[in-house]
């Protein structure tokens, strides 16, 4: 780690001890950095598996970030700039990456920029924005993507407990973002974007995967994202938005992948925006259709228990959009008035722990219904 980061996360971690604020830990950082003196323009090699380093000054860092192999892997960092000089990972696009490669603001897990204008509460939240230029190679198979992570408190002393948001532009060697599908083509931030939803070491994951590739952004509305999920119920008004990263996954290869520009804006100026009073939903469901035939479909059904308790049973709602009547289901009962539909499992259909799902079939009359939205409630 850079010696700078390093000295202003232990003054950080230590004013976390004493409970002292957010705002008043970022300024101690902040002064720590200042003191320090510039960060040199010139570029920089970073080749340790968990390397941290100020990408250009004290208000973005750099990370190798090589989390999940033992793969070796180089970067050149500089002014909020980064470059995969070599990676030699070969893991399989059916899990998950060996290395995320990326630039942050923010705080991920200890260590920290200096936090100016960042966190922010979801409840209270300013325009927040970003500016990223990038170039990507066409072999390999790795995923360029925004993280940004939601915390319970204005500092995440370890690893965030609140959501993981990830918005994905472009992949190269077939990999998808992992969970159910819960919604296509959501209009957000000048482009459409398909919804999916996971669960990853407790926290959710709620991926939005572009419609359509993109190697660069511009005021990339970061706060209008946090506000779909917070009506989709996948984050709470109560938490904070701590970091924002812009990276690659990268499962194998991926060298010459760069970051030419990345940046974040918080606009203090603009109207602080209300984004709902919801608390993250306890289960989720999604159904994906597999067959259809003259006059019939037959669809897979999703549920996914998102919470921290087990799901003793559930009750899911949806409406059909062109008429479409459910003949039967493989688990739950099934009612219908309408377009209108209601299923319901109980234990006996099985307990859902916490970051488990179950699928049932559903067999119907009509045309395909599409992507259909479904609230999932715990009975």
């Amino acid at each position: 780690m850079n010696p700078t980061a390093h000295i202003a996360f232990r003054v950080a971690a230590a004013f976390v001890v004493l409970g002292l604020g957010g705002a008043l830990i970022s300024a101690l950082v902040g002064l720590v950095l200042s003191n320090a003196g510039p960060a040199a323009s010139t570029s920089l090699s970073l080749c340790s598996k968990d390397g941290v380093v100020p990408a250009g000054g004290k208000d973005y860092l750099a990370q190798n970030n090589v989390w999940n192999a033992e793969t070796p892997q180089c970067i050149t960092v500089g002014d909020q700039s980064l470059r995969i000089e070599s990676a030699a990972h070969d893991a399989s696009p059916e899990g998950a990456p060996a290395a995320t490669p990326s630039l942050l603001r923010g705080c991920h897990w200890q260590e920290c920029t200096d936090v100016g204008g960042l966190p922010v509460q979801v409840s209270a939240m300013p325009r927040v924005t970003s500016d990223w230029v990038s170039r990507q190679v066409d072999t390999g198979v790795f995923n360029a993507a925004y993280v940004v992570w939601f915390h319970s408190g204005p500092v995440a002393d370890g690893t965030p407990d609140g959501a993981e948001m990830v918005i994905w532009f472009r992949s190269r060697g077939g990999v998808k973002p992992g969970g159910v599908l819960l919604a296509r083509e959501v209009p957000i931030s000048d482009a459409r974007w398909n919804v999916w939803l996971a669960r990853d070491q407790g926290r959710v994951r709620v991926t939005y995967e572009r419609v359509g590739e993109a190697t660069a952004v511009k005021d990339l509305d970061i706060s209008a994202f946090t506000g779909d999920s917070v009506e989709r119920g996948l984050v709470s008004p109560d938490w904070y938005l701590i970091a924002v990263e812009a990276g690659f996954n990268l499962w194998r290869g991926g060298a010459g992948n760069a970051i030419e520009n990345f940046s974040v804006s918080v606009d203090d100026q603009k109207p602080r925006r209300a984004l709902g009073t919801s608390a993250p939903a306890p289960c989720f469901a999604a159904l994906s259709v597999e067959e259809t035939w003259t006059g019939g479909f037959r669809a897979v059904v999703e549920v996914t228990n998102v919470g921290d308790s087990p799901v003793q049973g559930w009750i899911l709602d949806w409406t059909f959009p062109d008429g479409q009547h459910v003949e039967k289901t493989s688990v739950g009962q099934a009612t219908q008035s309408g377009s209108a539909v209601r299923v319901v499992g109980s234990a006996r259909d099985g307990v859902l722990e916490p970051g488990k799902s179950t699928t049932f079939d559903v067999v119907g009359t009509g045309v395909s219904p599409g992507v259909v939205s479904i609230t999932c409630t715990p009975a």
